[in-house]
């Protein structure tokens, strides 16, 4: 029988944990148990009646063929609307790429960009998908911590320290996951002053919760706040978290066209197009009325705002406010050294997170996969209801710590 091996850059990239996380709350619910789910980034909102409604039409005209590798010309120039509309800023066809989520752009852009041993700035806390996806590519990571004090952003101090020759990326995401974190128009701005003087880093902008938005100033971008970086940007976002379409699985990009032309040639040799239906959904969601977002950004807020009192009035844990997405990071460590009511010390925020889904089924995520600890990821992309029920469970946990 022959064994398979698999190649070496499988084997040096791990799972996702948010994935493995998923996949464990699934298992413990099919095995009966009462579990509540904070770790996944889903909206619980439905794609809206009038998007899905888009996407019956594109069938009924036929429109279930290959497209494009860079999408149909109606998304592209969806794209390229909703930049002016909401940045500012002006893109050309041949600038913008379409493929399947934003998850997939992130990757190829590395894979069309990074040789081995070229360098990653990575921010920490960081989504738990780009370390994995730079060692994927050949290149190395390169992890910047961020702290709570700092509201856990880069700073230009800390990202000039970080740069060297080898440096091609700085992956920059705002608002974060997962800790909700944004910068406005004067840190990208020294952000910008920074990497004005290093014309050999480029940046990865990934944008997917740039909607999901409470402050009161307008959202910005790093090309929109330091337009002399344009070219050097790649602006990533998608359809999945402002629109609830996840499993439509529609992202973009906008970027310097030869990197846009290398992520097409690369995409036309591993899947040809994404799906002509979900480009049709997706078109018609960027372009048509936009009160979903608003009401669903409403909703996301008072989620928020309940939630980040809860959890701040729990003793062991304290919770920074976040700008937008739809996540909490609260810090847990004053309840590191503590012991459960079954005699296990908490040692770290894995441990804190296994406790609350173990004695009160609450499914977090924990800080060390995020590359800052101790703290544990929530998601506030589900109901009132669920989040009132896992604060709850929360602070039951807490108080019971010895």
């Amino acid at each position: 029988m022959t064994i398979f091996v698999p190649a070496a850059r499988v084997s040096r990239i791990k799972i996702s944990p948010t994935t493995a996380a998923s996949a464990r709350v699934r298992e413990l619910k099919a095995a009966g148990r009462d579990i509540v789910d904070m770790a996944i980034g889903e909206p619980d909102f439905d794609t809206p009646d009038h998007v899905k409604a888009a996407a019956h039409e594109a069938i009924d005209r036929g429109e279930t063929k290959y497209t494009a590798v860079n999408g149909t010309v109606a998304l592209r120039k969806a794209v390229i609307a909703d930049y002016r509309r909401r940045l500012g800023l002006e893109y050309a066809d041949n600038e913008i790429c379409v493929g399947g989520g934003a998850k997939q752009i992130l990757f190829l852009a590395l894979m069309a960009s990074v040789e081995e041993g070229a360098e990653v700035i990575i921010p920490a806390p960081y989504w738990v998908s780009y370390p994995d996806m730079v060692i994927a590519n050949d290149g190395k990571p390169v992890i910047v911590r961020c702290s709570e004090n700092q509201g856990f952003k880069l700073t230009a101090e800390a990202l000039e320290a970080a740069i060297t020759p080898k440096t091609r990326w700085l992956i920059l995401n705002a608002p974060s996951n997962p800790t909700g974190a944004a910068y406005s128009r004067a840190d990208l701005k020294a952000i910008g002053d920074v990497l004005l003087r290093h014309p050999n880093v480029l940046v990865l902008s990934d944008d997917i919760y740039d909607q999901i938005w409470y402050r009161d100033e307008a959202a910005t971008t790093l090309a929109a706040a330091v337009p002399a970086l344009r070219d050097r940007i790649l602006l990533t976002n998608g359809v999945s978290k402002t629109y609830a379409m996840t499993g439509w699985r529609i992202g973009y990009a906008a970027g310097p066209a030869p990197l846009v032309a290398a992520i097409n040639k690369l995409q036309s040799q591993m899947s040809s197009c994404p799906s002509s239906i979900s480009q049709a959904a997706a078109a018609h969601a960027l372009a048509s009325d936009q009160s979903f977002v608003r009401d669903s950004v409403k909703l996301y807020k008072e989620r928020r705002d309940y939630a980040c009192a809860r959890l701040n009035a729990i003793p062991g844990l304290s919770c920074l406010v976040p700008d937008g997405a739809f996540y909490l990071y609260p810090g847990c460590a004053g309840v590191i050294g503590k012991t459960t009511p079954g005699g296990k010390v908490i040692e770290n925020d894995l441990d804190f997170v296994l406790y609350l889904l173990d004695d009160v089924g609450v499914a977090a995520v924990q800080g060390a996969a995020y590359g800052l600890s101790p703290y544990f990821r929530l998601s506030i992309a589900t109901s009132m209801e669920a989040i009132k029920d896992a604060c709850d469970r929360i602070e039951k946990a807490c108080r019971a710590l010895r």
